[in-house]
């Protein structure tokens, strides 16, 4: 339901969803402990950390973290905005006290790296990767794009979440448009 221009937030489960959790304004980001982000890395710091997942719980507990997801690493809108947004507002964000800025995606945590050093923002930004789209299946912000060759994905989205709990949430009506799932808004939300 669209509540605002602005954002949108969902208060009920759609009846999809009835098994599943999703995202909303109030919820947490981190219910199920079976799911498991993937922290950017080169193939190499995956063997090394024998290939390593981070928990949900250990990303969000006790934080205030931005997080944005987005369609795909090297795709238009994402490289060239959505990303780019976020790395302008990074300090204004630290300003509020945000303790990480995330950047996650349906890929596998070497694409996302590879991404992040081309766009030359790792000091300023988290990436990990969801690489078998659970995270965002979890959330219902998953999204098949499958007729632009890209398969399952991400909706583009951003969030402000303390402690575990969603307390501001954006989507996109499509993964092509900006309009609201940028840093500028979300910066002025919280």
């Amino acid at each position: 339901m669209l509540t605002s221009a602005t954002k949108l937030t969902r208060t009920a489960p759609s009846l999809r969803s009835f098994s599943r959790y999703f995202a909303s304004v109030g919820s947490r980001i981190d219910t199920d402990p079976k799911i498991h982000l993937q922290k950017a890395r080169t193939w190499d710091e995956g063997v090394s950390s024998n290939f390593s997942t981070t928990p949900l719980r250990e990303i969000f507990k006790g934080k205030k973290v931005v997080i944005f997801g987005l369609p795909g690493a090297f795709t238009g809108v994402c490289s060239a905005q959505h990303v780019p947004s976020f790395v302008k507002y990074a300090d204004q964000f630290k300003g509020k006290g945000v303790d990480s800025i995330i950047c996650v995606a349906v890929n596998d945590p070497y694409v996302m790296n590879g991404w992040a050093e081309k766009l030359q923002c790792k000091d300023k930004l988290d990436f990990y990767g969801d690489f078998d789209g659970k995270f965002h299946k979890h959330m219902e912000l998953d999204l098949d794009l499958s007729s632009g060759l890209l398969g399952h994905r991400s909706q583009r989205w951003a969030a402000y979440v303390e402690d575990g709990v969603i307390k501001q949430l954006n989507v996109e009506k499509v993964p092509s448009d900006f309009k609201i799932s940028d840093a500028k808004t979300l910066y002025e939300q919280i």
